[in-house]
């Protein structure tokens, strides 16, 4: 397992502590947690983006590109405004 020396501002890590304490994680546990959300977010942010380009595009292969997005993607995709 690698490590990982990390700064926060005091903001920042006075918002962590409170957020692990409100979950009743350790510190470090839920630090890497919200790192591996966020990264996951990222990639299925990415993913959205080239899906919309494709289609914006109106590429032949946007239906490969639709088949690659998970159906459970498409359905949370109109809910962003709710």
């Amino acid at each position: 397992m690698a490590r990982l020396n990390l700064t926060l501002d005091e903001a920042t890590f006075s918002a962590l502590d409170r957020d692990a304490r409100r979950e009743k994680a350790r510190l470090a546990t839920h630090a890497g947690r919200l790192l591996r959300e966020a990264l996951q977010r990222r990639e299925l942010h990415e993913r959205r983006r080239l899906w919309a380009q494709a289609y914006r595009a109106d590429r032949a292969d946007s239906r490969r590109v639709i088949r690659d997005i998970e159906p459970g993607e498409l359905e949370l995709m109109g809910d962003e405004d709710a």
